[in-house]
Parts: structure tokens; sequence; C-alpha cells
């Protein structure tokens, strides 16, 4: 399918996926949920990608769920899901494909990582942080729960009970810095640098066995 609110591009056996509402900070609508549900689920008998890189085009990340557009139509008119739970189920189908996929995930964050947009980052595999990214369980401050979107589930898995439940509990942020001392994050550098540090572990990674 062609895609409008990601960027999907293909080198070698790379695949480069970006978020692509730089306007709204790549905020998740209901457009861009169908695409990644098509997107990560097209990756289960995709033997030419190797590894998958996933980013945000423009300033930000991902600053979570759009909650204006979350529930509304895409462009060709269909409404996948309501508001609420269902549009909740709708868009948890999406962290479960990118566990599914046979594909590592690097995620690369800069700016903010908020809510939805931070469960990306705890989906992934590998996370490389610029100096000025910026994440949160933004769920507990819009009256859901600390457990959405598996947030419960893999945060006290990267930096331990303690940790996870100071964020999921407050949804304060943590920062760049803390991120690397927590074990959240593999690597942090200057945001100049944060694509040309990716191809060092992409190197690494293709030249193992698939």
């Amino acid at each position: 399918m062609d895609y409008e609110t990601i960027k999907v591009e293909t080198r070698d056996a790379v695949d480069y996926l970006t978020l692509n509402r730089p306007e709204a900070l790549n905020s998740i609508n209901s457009q861009m949920v169908t695409a990644l549900r098509d997107y990560f689920r097209g990756l289960m008998e995709n033997t030419d990608t190797r590894v998958v890189v996933m980013q945000g085009e423009g300033r930000a990340f991902c600053a979570g769920l759009d909650i204006k557009q979350a529930g509304t139509a895409d462009s060709s008119g269909h409404k996948p899901v309501g508001q609420g739970w269902g549009f909740q189920g709708y868009l948890a189908e999406v962290y479960i494909l990118m566990r599914r996929c046979p594909q590592p995930i690097i995620s690369l964050i800069q700016g903010p990582a908020c809510g939805g947009g931070f469960a990306f980052v705890l989906a992934s595999d590998v996370r490389i942080a610029a100096d000025n990214a910026r994440m949160n369980a933004a769920f507990i401050r819009i009256g859901l729960s600390a457990c959405d979107m598996g947030t419960s589930y893999f945060l006290p898995r990267l930096v331990g009970t303690s940790v996870a439940s100071e964020l999921m509990l407050t949804g304060k942020f943590i920062d760049a810095e803390r991120a690397l001392t927590t074990g959240l994050v593999s690597e942090v550098v200057p945001l100049e640098q944060l694509k040309s540090t990716a191809d060092s572990y992409l190197r690494d990674m293709l030249t193992t066995s698939p």
C-alpha cells in the first residue's frame, strides 16, 4: 500500500522506517496505525530486509497519540475502530507485530518520545538516543493507566522495577543521560551523529548470519 504518514526507504538489506508527520511531532493517528500495522505485518515473510531502522522526521521521534485525530477516518474515509478501548487495541497490535517480526529494530530517538512513541522505543531491540532525547510514559497524565501499549511489560525488563514504577506512576520525563545510566538506551550521541552511529551497528549486524 502507499503510505502517507510513514516513509519506508530500503537500502541494501536495511529498511529505514520514518514516522512522517513532522508538523504534528509525528504523533500517532489512525492512518499511521494502519500503515504501521501493514508494514510490520509484511516483514513476517520478508527475507530481503535484515534490519529495520525506526526514526522520526523533523525535531521529534514521536509525541505519542494525536488525541484529536486518533479515532478519525484516514484519507480513504476508512475508520478502522472507534474511540476509547477499540482504538487502544488497534494500536496495541503494532507493538505485538514489532516483537513478532524476525528483523531486529533499531530506534533512533531525537527530541520527545512520549506515550505511544515511548512504547515504539521500548518495543525495539536496540535504542540509540540523541543528546536532546526526552522520553516519558505519558499515559497516566491523560487519564489512562501506566500499562498501556506494552510499557508495563517492556520497561521493567529494561530498567528494573523501581525506575520503571517511578516513570509509569508519575509520567515524568527521562532525559538521554539518565536513559543511558539506567540501560534504557545503548548509546547517547550528538544529534548530528545519530544516523552515522547507527551505521556502525548496521555494519556489524549485516556481517552476521541471517
